[in-house]
């Protein structure tokens, strides 16, 4: 065949690759928002005509949630919202303090490329700047979940493992376990800038143990990082049953507790 005949191949390729992602994460969207509530069966046909995509990457978004763990298989064939007990949560944010553990140690053994570093120190500055208002607004919420993010995604890279930094990438997409997963239910909280100043101060050490290459130092801090995950948890659905909870946070209704 000659190369020229296999030229469109790769845009259509791309294409439904785009369309794919882009069901996804509307899809996991509605499911947190609480537009699929939890034990709802997904249709399909529905998703076609809301999201405007045909069914191959309905399909795809499909497989691709139940592996992320919001969406589960049914006996008789196709999907329904899960629910998860409040133990599931805690397991899945005690993992994810695991593996940035092991990546923070890692890291600080091996060493990590300046520009990393570099990059790792410009985010914390920018929190910085971010907290220095004695009050958060929710602009200010939503700009430190960001960088909240971002820096966490920077650990990822600082390890300089494609193996470690993709098993991040996949823990941090259990659901709830995302490193800022309920820090916006502290902005109902007296104490909300104060628990981020302290998180703050832990990226901080953080770094300082890196740049000193020490390992355990470095675990044990991510280690604790993770336990203020625990306790937004506790927070969020301690409001939620209530009523005290965040209007914004439909997704609490899929978490069981006790």
């Amino acid at each position: 065949m000659h190369p020229a005949d296999e030229a469109p191949i790769a845009p259509l390729a791309e294409a439904g690759t785009s369309q794919a992602v882009k069901a996804q994460l509307r899809l996991r969207e509605m499911v947190l928002a609480g537009e699929l509530p939890g034990g709802a069966r997904i249709a399909e046909l529905t998703l076609v005509e809301k999201l405007g995509v045909s069914r191959t990457p309905i399909r795809a978004a499909l497989m691709r949630l139940e592996q992320e763990g919001l969406l589960q298989c049914l006996p008789g064939g196709g999907y329904a919202v899960r629910t998860f007990s409040e133990i599931d949560v805690t397991d899945a944010i005690a993992l994810r303090g695991t593996l940035e553990g092991l990546a923070a140690r890692l890291a600080a053994e091996r060493g990590v490329d300046p520009a990393v570093l570099a990059d790792a120190q410009a985010c914390l500055a920018a929190i910085d700047a971010t907290l220095a208002p004695p009050a958060l607004d929710d602009e200010g919420f939503s700009r430190y979940v960001a960088l909240n993010a971002h820096f966490h995604e920077l650990l990822g890279r600082m390890v300089g493992s494609e193996v470690v930094a993709r098993e991040l990438e996949r823990v941090r997409c259990l659901p709830f376990a995302s490193p800022s997963a309920f820090v916006m239910v502290q902005t109902h909280s007296p104490q909300a800038r104060d628990l981020l100043v302290v998180a703050q101060d832990q990226h901080r050490q953080l770094l300082d143990a890196i740049e000193h290459q020490e390992g355990a130092r470095a675990e044990a801090i991510m280690r604790e990082h993770s336990r203020l995950a625990q306790r937004n948890l506790r927070a969020a659905l301690s409001g939620h049953a209530t009523g005290r909870g965040p209007a914004d946070m439909p997704a609490l209704t899929l978490i069981r507790r006790g």
